[in-house]
């Protein structure tokens, strides 16, 4: 059953585990209680999201088609050329795209059109990520019915899974591979070399990649690269590639549920099937303000910059604390404090800081040895707040991991029992 695929899952859920681990804390510190756990932008969305909703209320009582409206696509696709400098030719708006109620679904959904039940000889097909991963792709490999594979990103890789070190047998039975550039929660940024790379393996071994490009927009140097970027380098065909992006991150819309799919036209016209028969078309009065947003390109900027200022501020107040370094890509901070969960519950406890621990977002690796994870000791920051708050919220977590070091050695004496708290 579905649901006896999930169970596993659904016990660590990141946010059910953070809910769980702090439920016995009341948040101290002399402030109000702020909350770095969620990558959610807490900048108010620009002014044309409000005037295109409303220019288009009147389309609230028609069911939107999941293909979305023309206008939309060709948003997309213009906005897809610019940023990516893709050859003319290579997008066609009317077969290479397709709106998304937000990129957590679409990225949901493409293991349900992409997985089969089992590989050549019936092997159970496998489903590759990055570890530490976004939950929904070990929700979506479980759902499918796969195996996730779960790919070391450390330090030592330059946080992003180490190709080299895939094995051709596990390759043959992989139907789909998830990709994230810039890394969440690392801000690690793929070259172009590494995209072709995923590309090539997809196509040699025959399995889909899904490039997840949401955080593509929020970086502190150079743009950075994306996979259609590499398909066109290859030649421009994009078999058997899919990049996923939203308005959530660029545009700080999180609440508005609007992203796209693009590239190989078969998987493209796999999710709209999909979408027709148990998914969300976005609503028409979003998908006109959607192509608003993805025509304007001042308001990504201003947020850009919000976010630089932040990392400028981090690089301040931490300094070399916590193996502090400023991601190329993302809003995260990535921190070594020993222990994620003890240094979690520490900082709600006694700075009113919400936190999420690293080992929420990763799975035991045998290389790291014994039960621990890639993620152990970290915390994930979000710097999403105005400078001043993440000033506040930054000083606070010094003050309080300053005091006393939290040990990495024996595991956290705090660390949650899962059974019945789901």
């Amino acid at each position: 059953m579905l649901i006896d695929r999930l169970e596993p899952l659904l016990r660590f859920h990141p946010f059910t585990r953070l809910n769980a681990l702090l439920q016995d804390l009341t948040p101290g510190g002399s402030g109000a209680p702020l909350l770095f756990s969620v990558g959610e932008p807490q900048n108010a969305p620009p002014p044309i999201l409000h005037t295109e909703l409303d220019r288009h209320a009147g389309s609230w009582s028609r069911y939107p088609p999941a293909v979305g409206t023309p206008d939309f696509r060709a948003a997309v696709g213009e906005w897809l050329m610019r940023r990516y400098r893709l050859p003319a030719g290579l997008i066609d708006p009317d077969r290479h795209l397709l709106p998304a109620a937000g990129s957590r679904e679409a990225l949901f959904m493409i293991a349900l059109s992409a997985v089969p039940e089992a590989r050549g000889n019936g092997v159970r097909p496998a489903v590759l990520m990055p570890n530490p991963f976004y939950h929904v792709y070990a929700g979506a490999a479980a759902v499918a019915g796969a195996e996730p594979v779960f790919l070391p990103a450390t330090r030592e890789t330059g946080f992003l899974p180490d190709l080299d070190a895939l094995d051709r047998d596990l390759l043959d039975r992989t139907a789909l591979a998830y990709v994230c550039s810039p890394a969440n929660p690392q801000g690690a940024v793929a070259d172009l070399a590494y995209l072709q790379c995923w590309i090539e393996l997809g196509r040699r071994h025959d399995f889909v990649v899904a490039f997840d490009e949401c955080y593509a927009e929020t970086y502190t140097e150079a743009p950075p690269p994306g996979a259609l970027e590499a398909c066109a380098a290859l030649g421009g065909d994009l078999t058997n590639v899919m990049v996923f992006h939203s308005l959530s991150k660029r545009s700080g819309a999180a609440g508005l549920r609007s992203g796209f799919v693009a590239g190989d036209p078969r998987l493209v016209q796999r999710q709209a099937q999909l979408v027709n028969f148990g998914g969300v078309a976005p609503p028409l009065p979003v998908l006109a303000a959607s192509a608003a947003l993805w025509r304007d390109e001042a308001h990504v900027e201003a947020g850009r910059a919000r976010y630089r200022e932040n990392f400028a501020v981090a690089a301040e107040i931490l300094g070399d604390r916590f193996g502090f370094v400023r991601p190329a890509g993302g809003f995260f901070l990535w921190l070594d404090v020993g222990d994620g969960e003890a240094a979690a519950r520490r900082l709600w406890a006694e700075a009113g800081v919400r936190v999420l621990p690293g080992a929420y977002m990763a799975r035991p690796d045998s290389t790291e040895g014994g039960n621990r994870g890639p993620g152990d000791r970290y915390i994930r920051v979000a710097l999403v707040y105005d400078a001043a708050t993440t000033a506040e919220g930054l000083r606070r977590l010094v003050a309080v991991l300053d005091d006393a070091p939290i040990a990495a050695e024996g595991g956290s004496a705090h660390t949650v029992a899962f059974g019945d708290k789901a």
